[in-house]
């Protein structure tokens, strides 16, 4: 008795086995083929196909029809590929070589390609068997039944019921459903939003676009399970939300999750914003088999919603401070001018070079104007070659940038009026540094020549104390009069 348990050579068999067969790589060049299958399509050696593209040796031919028969063909390899799964050919024409002269005869043929896969379940080969069916062509010719343009006859009756007619119908319709999905597949891939398709209770990949891809940081997801692909996301809480959807068959909604997917190459994980929506899907009896995910990434409206509330805060903040200022001036200014027009003047200058610091820090988004900018806008009043500016370029910060503005406009103003300013031949040096590059430090110098002799003033006017008051308390500095 045979021992079945025994090493059993299936290439011997696979040679012998009087059907034609034939293995395709994955790119579909001949990998092997059994001597039937050299005899039904004419090739006297296998060195002559092996390695070479099916499509490069068989053709189809020259005729109109020649074309469908190719890509019907190829449709069935590729989806034996991307399904994993058979693929069937009830009946597809496709023409071979007659002979030398590179002529061809129409030949009709039925095949099934299943997929071969190696032990680590990779899929390796495919193997096609092949059935020459154009006898039943010639048959029904000799039955008188020519003019008909398929194989359908009083023969087909006789042979099967009709049985190559059903087979045609339902090939055409499989392939019509298989045009379908594909156009469906083909939307579902290039959705605005990311989409992905979970089977089971355990959440397993099924579908998913490019979108969805990125969003994941572009993980190996084909097969695996939410958890296993993206481990992560347990402890974030988006497993649980599946589970309870695929539990309830009630839908959940996300608004502006955050989801943090680590990187393959280490460092801080990919933070992404979603809107998100997971959809139970039911099968005929009403069961949840699995959950549709779609959704978009609202990261940029997220953040921009965020920088939008700081700077409003910002703004309130910095507008509650001017108002706070404006109201010091005012009372400062009314305690030195007892007469309501030179008030109105002073009060106005004020104002204005308070304004002139706003105008330069929205010109430069509030990320704070240079000091030299600041020193130009506040003695442009005042010939441009008699106030000499000397130093290196030194952006502000707009707390310090509205204090030196200020500062600046009363050292002009005082200048304008007693100082070296109020005399054709007077000037002004204004000289700055910067000093202890760990701890900056900015060291200013406002220097007057040519002007009236100075005199110690019986008081301190409101520019002496605004100018103590900025210096000393707004910006923690030391000032020398």
């Amino acid at each position: 008795m045979y021992d079945f348990g025994s090493d059993i050579d299936m290439a011997a068999a696979f040679a012998a086995s009087p059907n034609p067969y034939m293995l395709l790589t994955p790119d579909l060049r001949y990998a092997g083929m059994n001597p039937a299958y050299m005899a039904a399509v004419g090739v006297e050696k296998r060195e002559d196909v092996i390695g070479k593209s099916l499509f490069d040796v068989f053709t189809a031919g020259e005729g109109t029809e020649a074309p469908e028969s190719v890509r019907l063909l190829r449709a069935s390899f590729e989806k034996v590929l991307r399904t994993g799964q058979p693929d069937h050919i009830a009946l597809i024409r496709y023409a071979m070589p007659s002979g030398p002269d590179g002529t061809f005869e129409d030949r009709y043929w039925s095949a099934t390609h299943t997929p071969v896969r190696n032990p680590e379940g990779e899929l390796t080969f495919i193997l096609q068997h092949t059935t020459d069916v154009t006898e039943l062509e010639f048959l029904r010719r000799k039955s008188g039944a020519a003019e008909r343009p398929v194989v359908v006859s009083a023969l087909d009756t006789i042979i099967g019921g009709d049985l190559l007619k059903r087979a045609r119908i339902v090939q055409e319709d499989n392939r019509r459903l298989e045009m379908e999905r594909s156009r469906l597949v083909e939307m579902f891939m290039q959705a605005p939003g990311f989409v992905a398709v979970l089977s089971g209770p355990n959440h397993q990949f099924q579908l998913f676009n490019d979108a969805y891809r990125r969003i994941t940081a572009h993980r190996e997801l084909q097969g695996k399970t939410v958890e296993e692909a993206l481990p992560e996301v347990r402890q974030q809480g988006f497993i649980d939300m599946l589970d309870r959807v695929y539990r309830t068959g009630e839908p959940f909604h996300g608004r502006n999750v955050l989801v943090q997917i680590a990187r393959p190459e280490g460092g801080p994980p990919n933070e992404s914003y979603l809107d998100f929506i997971y959809q139970p899907v039911r099968n005929n009896s009403g069961e949840v088999v699995g959950i549709f995910v779609q959704g978009f990434d609202v990261s940029d409206a997220v953040v921009a919603a965020e920088r939008q509330k700081l700077m409003i805060d910002e703004l309130n903040h910095r507008v509650k401070n001017t108002l706070a200022t404006v109201q010091s001036i005012a009372m400062q200014t009314a305690r030195s001018h007892h007469d309501p027009g030179t008030f109105a003047e002073s009060f106005q200058s004020r104002l204005l070079a308070l304004s002139h610091t706003h105008d330069l820090l929205t010109r430069s988004h509030w990320e704070g104007p240079d000091l030299r900018e600041i020193l130009q806008h506040e003695t442009l009043a005042h010939d441009a070659h008699r106030v000499i500016l000397n130093g290196p370029a030194l952006p502000l910060e707009p707390a310090a940038a509205l204090s030196l503005g200020m500062v600046f406009h009363e050292l002009a103003t005082n200048a304008a009026k007693y100082g070296a300013l109020a005399s054709e031949d007077g000037r002004v040096f204004v000289d700055w540094s910067v000093g202890d590059q760990i701890d900056r430090t900015l060291s200013l110098i406002w220097r007057e020549t040519g002007g009236p002799p100075v005199v110690e003033p019986d008081r301190k006017g409101f520019g002496t104390r605004l100018i103590q008051r900025n210096i000393r308390h707004d910006l923690a500095g030391v000032v020398n009069l």
